[in-house]
């Protein structure tokens, strides 16, 4: 059976710049961060770093039922403020209800999340602690499960195709868009919710990438420290957030008159095989997952045009990203545009994929690349073109994705303009 194409039709996000999809957008192409000094920390003065680019504002009543609401953690509440965006743009749910499609068992939901409900396990263990096994709340394990956005958003909209959660680390958010892909491109389904969730800006979790010297300690300027491919990057800096996006198969999509956003190609995804926590020095796994990629795609490297970049600000990763995406481009390497929005909203970890998968669909829709904010001092082994500070007006017809997480795990999407 020959492959379906699979297109976009709706979009989501939740971030530290904006609590929707257009203003999450907006500030992204005007180069507005949003990191900044953590709230809601009880002595701060203890922790390494002080900062993190949280998410502000989000009420969770406002896309959940209010006692729902309660007995989620909040990756949960961002996944299904993000999924309700994509949702309703998609043309499946507005303030009428929901629109399923006509075959529920044919719409699935697959939602990635590194780490899960990291914040309801550190109150539920303090509680432990404190007053003993009794204490702990008998809601403690769904709200804490990573499964439970996907699980939770297949209720919310009556989905009951493919249905699970993606655990790759930093790569998750992008792993679940990958696999959602193929659910439709093999006939398997005709619409899926996917993408990635992460709400860890957490005690426990800060001080575990703190104390392994995986964040950035520029305490007295936080606003700058997420600087990826920058000669003074020191580390990365936790975000948390959301991304959703809505992949259909492009008949099913046409039959129902559904506005195409942009078109998923293909994707890559290999093992580095090396370390825990340190890519592999010759980026052989980069290298594996976009000329993976490409080959899906059926893509010269030439036709790419843009690379929204894993950039995580770290010295390992963005010196190894880019000796990858000159090996995999040769020459046409000094001509591509890449950038990496975690200068502006921060690692979301499994929520990365997400949110960048977004990012780059509505970088090909609109015609605006968004930049590399902090690049100030390029480092001397990343001197490629990363669209630094300022937003690149372009016509680009395809474009990447990478997402590569602890245990070596990496994953690239590609996606076309929906023209």
């Amino acid at each position: 059976m020959a492959a379906r194409s699979v297109v976009v039709t709706g979009m989501g996000m939740v971030t530290a710049v904006g609590l929707d999809r257009d203003s999450t957008w907006e500030a992204m192409v005007a180069g507005r961060g949003g990191v900044a000094t953590l709230v809601g920390f009880d002595n701060l003065a203890d922790y390494k770093t002080t900062f993190a680019a949280q998410v502000k504002g989000l009420d969770p009543e406002k896309v959940m039922d209010p006692k729902e609401a309660r007995k989620a953690d909040r990756f949960v509440h961002l996944a299904m403020a993000a999924a309700a965006q994509a949702m309703e743009q998609a043309g499946f749910a507005d303030a009428s209800g929901v629109k399923a499609p006509a075959d529920a068992f044919r719409a699935g939901v697959i939602i990635g999340s590194g780490i899960g409900g990291m914040i309801t396990f550190e109150e539920q263990h303090s509680k432990l602690v404190a007053r003993g096994p009794r204490a702990v709340s008998p809601l403690f394990i769904p709200m804490m499960i990573g499964d439970m956005a996907a699980g939770l958003v297949s209720i919310r909209y009556g989905f009951r195709g493919a249905n699970y959660c993606t655990v790759s680390a930093c790569a998750s958010g992008g792993h679940a868009i990958g696999a959602a892909f193929d659910q439709i491109r093999l006939g398997k389904a005709d619409v899926m919710i996917c993408g990635g969730t992460e709400a860890a800006v957490s005690p426990m979790a800060l001080s575990g990438f703190a104390n392994m010297k995986a964040l950035s300690s520029r305490n007295e300027e936080p606003h700058r420290a997420s600087r990826p491919f920058d000669r003074d990057r020191d580390g990365f800096v936790l975000g948390e957030g959301a991304g959703i996006i809505i992949l259909e198969s492009e008949e099913h999509a046409r039959a129902r008159g559904a506005t195409i956003y942009g078109r998923m190609c293909g994707y890559g995804m290999t093992a580095d095989a090396y370390h825990m926590t340190q890519p592999d020095n010759e980026g052989v796994g980069a290298i594996g997952s976009m000329t993976g990629a490409l080959a899906d795609a059926g893509l010269r490297p030439e036709q790419i045009g843009y690379i929204n970049a894993h950039g995580t600000s770290t010295h390992f990763n963005d010196m190894v990203e880019t000796r990858a995406i000159k090996r995999v481009f040769g020459d046409h390497a000094r001509a591509l545009k890449i950038s990496s929005t975690k200068s502006m909203v921060g690692h979301l970890l499994g929520a990365a994929g997400g949110v960048e998968a977004v990012v780059t669909v509505l970088a090909l829709r609109e015609g605006v690349l968004p930049p590399t904010i902090n690049l100030e001092n390029p480092d001397a082994e990343c001197d490629l073109d990363y669209c630094p500070n300022t937003a690149v007006k372009a016509d680009v017809e395809f474009a990447l994705s990478n997402s590569f997480g602890f245990g070596g795990h990496n994953v690239t999407l590609c996606f076309g303009a929906g023209r």
